[in-house]
C-alpha cells in the first residue's frame, strides 16, 4: 500500500515537472517570436510621449535614440535619469529629462520634463504614480490640465521663489484637499530645469549611451 502511494506521488511529480518544462518552453518560444514587435511597440509608445511634450516638426533627429543616461546623483533619483535630445540639423532644440518626485503623498511620482534650448518648459508629463484617485491624480493630463501649467515657464535663477504652489507663496495651483502631490511635482520639475540650465552644453555634447534595451524600456 505504502509502495503504491509512493509510486503514485512519484508519477504525479514527474507529470508536473514535464508540464512545467513544457510551459517554460512555450513561454520562451512566444517571447522569442514577439520580442522584436514588443520592442517596436515600446519605442512607438516612447515616441508618442516625447512628441506630446516636444513639437514633432521642431526636430529632425531620431529623438528616442539620441539618449543619454545621467548618473543617479544628478537629480537625486533612485534610477539614473535619461535625457532624450531633440536636434534640428544637429542644432540643439530641446531635451526631455526623466525624473522622480520621491515625496508624493503615496510615494514616487515618475515624470518626464521637456525643456527648450532657451530654458523654457516645453512640456511635462506624469509617467507613473500612486496618488489618491480624485485628489492627487490631477497630475495626469487625462484627469486635469494642471500639468500643462508648466508649459512656457522659466526659472529667473536657481532660487526663483515663484516655483512653489500658491499655498507656499508661489505661482502654481494646489489641488483642493491635496497639496502634497502638486508640491512634490513642482519641486521635481524645478530641480530638472535647474540641472538643465547648469549643464545644458554637457547634455547636448555627451555621446549617446542608452542601449537598445534602455530605449525599449521607454521613458
Amino acid at each position: 500500500m505504502v509502495l503504491s502511494l509512493t509510486s503514485a506521488v512519484s508519477k504525479n511529480a514527474r507529470i508536473l515537472a514535464l508540464f512545467a518544462i513544457a510551459c517554460t518552453a512555450i513561454v520562451g518560444v512566444v517571447h522569442s517570436l514577439t520580442k522584436d514587435q514588443i520592442i517596436l511597440q515600446q519605442q512607438q509608445d516612447l515616441l508618442r510621449n516625447l512628441n506630446s511634450i516636444i513639437a514633432k516638426n521642431s526636430y529632425n533627429n531620431v529623438i528616442y535614440k539620441d539618449c543619454f543616461i545621467l548618473p543617479n546623483e544628478a537629480l537625486g533619483t533612485v534610477n539614473p535619469p535619461k535625457v532624450y535630445r531633440a536636434r534640428n540639423d544637429n542644432s540643439p532644440v530641446a531635451a526631455a529629462i526623466t525624473t522622480v518626485a520621491p515625496d508624493g503623498y503615496s510615494g514616487n511620482i515618475e515624470l518626464i520634463v521637456a525643456i527648450n534650448i532657451d530654458g523654457s518648459i516645453s512640456g511635462v508629463r506624469t509617467l507613473q504614480h500612486q496618488e489618491t484617485p480624485g485628489l492627487g491624480d490631477k497630475i495626469e493630463e487625462k484627469k486635469s490640465d494642471w500639468i500643462n501649467s508648466f508649459t512656457g515657464k522659466k526659472l529667473i535663477d536657481k532660487n526663483d521663489n515663484r516655483w512653489l504652489v500658491r499655498k507656499d507663496g508661489g505661482m502654481f495651483d494646489q489641488f483642493t484637499g491635496a497639496t502634497i502631490t502638486p508640491r512634490a511635482v513642482v519641486k521635481a520639475v524645478r530641480k530638472s530645469v535647474n540641472y538643465f540650465n547648469a549643464h545644458q552644453d554637457e547634455l547636448f555634447e555627451a555621446a549617446s549611451n542608452c542601449s537598445n534595451q534602455d530605449v525599449a524600456k521607454g521613458a
